[in-house]
């Protein structure tokens, strides 16, 4: 790792400064990639240089995009970037499809050894997946949401790179993350910020308003955001005979009913606030169940998660609730056979 150029897109995102920072940490010279500023704290770590580039992918030139990863001379390129919440299909697919179409032709042209390719996928790429055990990456994907549909295209467009020879193409098929800087449009983003403004108004006396939520009886696989940054630096420094490919699914092997989870960050955050979930769910063409089968993560990659659901609430937690804000410690339970519904 130490010396490794790595090109992340995404850069600014959730997921991507998670990812310059663990590569950093590691010795990397990271190269940031992004449409908007640069991320937090981007500039020189652990004495190697962190560059940050300002492009979007979808409007540059193909010359301007042979041109950024030419400078950069990458050894690994990591796809952080996409698009998910507040977005139509048509979006989704140009943030998810297109562009990817468009870094697989550009990484093509560049001289040299093939560059690896980490893409990060989705578990909603796998529709409804297996309805008891959890979902191995020789289930067929049938993506029922525009999100999973683009992200499907996004990873043929890889796999079919990595058959021709164009790069070392291997994709991460990740469940819901959560962490700290986790967007407010997903559902753990909403009840987090909730729970902020709630804290806010209780500490200048106002009343504190109810939580108000769509029904919570679907079950859900989630993996922390610091894991997924684990899995994606195994990806990048695995052989690649071992992972050029491949599709590995990154979650924790667990379905976790949401209402449960939603109960828990609320008992965490010490804010006592109501929540009222919708009687009946809106119209929605999701599962109602999501677990990933992890062994070819363990297998391939070495990886497997590290961090408990209690690690990832009060990481998201801390980036929104005033620092005396009481945590307690009772473990959130969590079955993989819960029962679930239509929900978030």
């Amino acid at each position: 790792m130490p010396g490794l150029s790595v090109v992340i897109l995404g850069s600014s995102g959730f997921l991507g400064r998670g990812l310059g920072a663990a590569f950093a940490a590691r010795g990397a010279r990271v190269h940031g990639v992004s449409r908007g500023g640069p991320p937090p704290g981007a500039g020189p770590s652990s004495g190697r240089t962190t560059t940050a580039t300002y492009l979007d992918l979808l409007t540059a030139a193909s010359g301007e995009l042979r041109a950024a990863f030419s400078a950069a001379r990458p050894d690994v390129v990591v796809n952080a970037a996409g698009r998910a919440w507040r977005a139509d299909e048509a979006e989704m697919n140009a943030g998810n499809a297109v562009l990817v179409e468009r870094v697989v032709t550009a990484l093509a042209e560049l001289p040299g050894p093939p560059v690896r390719l980490v893409q990060l996928g989705s578990v909603h790429e796998y529709g409804a997946g297996d309805p008891a055990g959890g979902t191995g990456e020789r289930h067929d994907p049938d993506p029922v949401t525009p999100y999973g549909r683009t992200k499907l295209l996004g990873t043929r467009a890889v796999l079919r790179g990595a058959r021709e020879g164009s790069v070392e193409g291997v994709v991460l098929r990740l469940a819901n993350v959560i962490g700290a800087g986790v967007p407010e449009g997903s559902l753990f983003g909403r009840v987090a910020a909730h729970l902020g403004a709630s804290a806010a108004a209780r500490a200048r006396g106002e009343q504190v308003t109810a939580l108000r939520l769509p029904p919570l009886r679907a079950a859900r696989d989630l993996v922390d955001a610091r894991d997924v940054a684990d899995a994606v630096v195994a990806a990048a420094s695995a052989l690649s005979a071992a992972v050029t490919g491949q599709v590995i699914n990154v979650g924790r092997g667990e379905a976790v009913v949401m209402r449960a989870l939603i109960d828990r960050m609320i008992a965490l955050s010490g804010v006592d606030v109501p929540v009222t979930e919708a009687a009946e769910a809106p119209a929605r063409t999701d599962v109602a169940r999501q677990c990933l089968d992890i062994s070819r993560a363990r297998r391939l990659l070495g990886w497997s998660p590290s961090r408990g659901l209690d690690d990832s609430l009060r990481d998201l937690l801390a980036s929104v609730l005033p620092p005396e804000r009481p945590s307690h410690s009772t473990p959130l339970g969590i079955t993989a056979a819960s029962p679930a519904g239509e929900g978030n």
